[in-house]
């Protein structure tokens, strides 16, 4: 049952201004028309616990499935859609991208304080971050090996907002407001002090901001390997931050909530029974704990499941000793399967090895591999190898493994060591997410140790995918 009457969901803690920012926050989302929250959920103060955002969304009374438990007007989402900033500024004309867009867009409502709508929103975001794009050099040294350092993209995340955002601030001064601190943005102390802001903008809007579903046709590829706060995909979706909807924190395997947008809301429900005093999570999909850290600045143990080890293709050609212009290369770049890198993922157990290697990777190694008259014989052919492990191709995916592990400069158990010893929480989470990369590197090499050895007693074994979308009955294609 959903009631059009707001209460105050919040639990009060030691922390006064918390609790009267938290107030505020409740008292200003109740004065809009359409608000809508269930009485069987409250939020609770958990930010000394380092959870996630910092609280934790729980039920209060027994939750059906399919059961609204808040639902945010459209119109109340802090998006550039309903900014007045948009009245002022044509963000195509400035060559601002929907994520600049939206960062101006923010730093606009934050300088002008009170006089925002939004000023009470703004007192319950965060101010302080864990992800990486706010560590310190010597932070993120504890991260070396792991192929997450070079997705911060704090440089060109500098050089985005150096070059469209403080330019644009200092042309219409009129629209954003001086800080009383600051006598003036054109001053180095003013260049950092907008530096400072749109990064904290950006990173609220990767951590917490949705996507914004609007009647123009949009493109689906999902692209990884993402450089500071933009993908190309991202440049392409709108996003908003919605309210109350960011308080939610994240668990693979407990979701049980998710946002939808339907007639003109944002409507949170349930997705299973959810029981009394049971938290509420969404879900951030299956994402590997190295990018949970960079994303959003925490790690739990629930996403180890999905951490992957990315592996180059520059480092495999070194290790099976050829040139990037090499035959066995060019034969799979006219096929376009031939990628950048490659990411294998952690195997459950010694039978599900094939399915942490992903087809394009085996080929690649098979192509490797082979006898300069059996390459020839697939170029004449126009065929590919079968994406199927054999013997040779095990060898030297074992070679490029340990290969991998010298990138990190301590092993499995000195991390154990460490995890003991540490009181930085920082250090802590990145020693996880090494040794987690590890712990899939190390399942790799045994599995295909074992199955090397199955092979020298039977020279007819295969390991076969059980998982129809991870190769099985899926042809190579032809050269053109």
């Amino acid at each position: 049952m959903v009631h059009e009457q707001l209460h105050h969901p919040m639990d009060h803690s030691a922390d006064d201004g918390f609790a009267e920012k938290s107030d505020g926050f409740m008292n200003w989302l109740k004065s809009h028309p359409g608000v809508r929250v269930s009485f069987k959920i409250r939020i609770a103060d958990l930010r000394s616990n380092a959870a996630g955002r910092g609280v934790e969304t729980v039920a209060c009374e027994e939750i059906a499935q399919d059961e609204e438990l808040f639902a945010i007007p459209e119109n109340l989402v802090l998006s550039v859609q309903n900014s007045k900033l948009k009245d002022h500024l044509n963000f195509t004309d400035k060559e601002l991208d929907s994520w600049l867009s939206l960062i101006v867009t923010m730093i606009y409502e934050y300088l002008h304080g009170g006089a925002s709508r939004w000023s009470s929103y703004f007192a319950v975001l965060p101010t302080d971050f864990d992800t990486l794009m706010f560590w310190s050099q010597d932070e993120l040294r504890e991260l070396q090996g792991s192929s997450v350092l070079s997705k911060i993209g704090r440089q060109e995340a500098d050089e985005m907002i150096m070059g469209k955002v403080y330019p644009l601030i200092l042309d219409y001064p009129g629209l954003f407001p001086t800080p009383k601190e600051l006598s003036s943005f054109n001053s180095q102390q003013g260049k950092e002090a907008i530096l400072h802001l749109a990064h904290r903008m950006g990173t609220l809007i990767m951590a917490y901001a949705f996507d914004i579903e609007n009647e123009m046709d949009r493109e689906e590829e999902d692209q990884d390997g993402e450089d500071g706060y933009i993908t190309d995909n991202e440049q392409e979706t709108a996003k908003g931050m919605v309210p109350l909807a960011d308080m939610l924190n994240a668990d693979a395997h407990r979701n049980n909530a998710r946002l939808f947008q339907e007639d003109g809301y944002f409507i949170m429900k349930s997705i299973v029974p959810i029981s009394m005093e049971e938290e509420i999570f969404n879900d951030y999909g299956e994402l590997p704990r190295a990018d949970l850290l960079r994303r959003y600045g925490y790690i739990t143990e629930n996403y180890s499941p999905y951490d992957v080890v990315e592996i180059s293709l520059e480092a495999i050609c070194k290790v099976a000793g050829v040139e990037k212009n090499c035959p066995q290369l060019e034969l799979l770049e006219t096929a376009e399967i031939l990628e950048d890198g490659y990411s294998l993922l952690r195997p459950e157990t010694d039978a599900n090895l094939v399915e942490a290697i992903s087809p394009e990777l085996i080929v690649l190694l098979r192509t490797l591999t082979m006898t300069p008259d059996n390459l020839n014989q697939m170029r004449v052919k126009g065929k590919l190898p079968k994406p199927q492990l054999d013997q040779a191709s095990a060898k030297l995916l074992i070679e490029v493994l340990q290969s991998r592990q010298n990138d990190y400069p301590t092993t499995i158990a000195q991390d154990d060591e460490l995890l003991h010893s540490t009181h930085s929480h920082r250090r802590e989470m990145a020693i996880r997410v090494r040794k987690g990369e590890k712990e899939v590197l190390q399942l790799l090499l045994n599995g295909l140790h074992t199955y090397l050895g199955e092979i020298a007693e039977s020279p007819k074994h295969q390991p076969k995918r059980s998982n129809p979308d991870t190769g099985k009955g899926r042809k190579m294609p032809k050269l053109k």
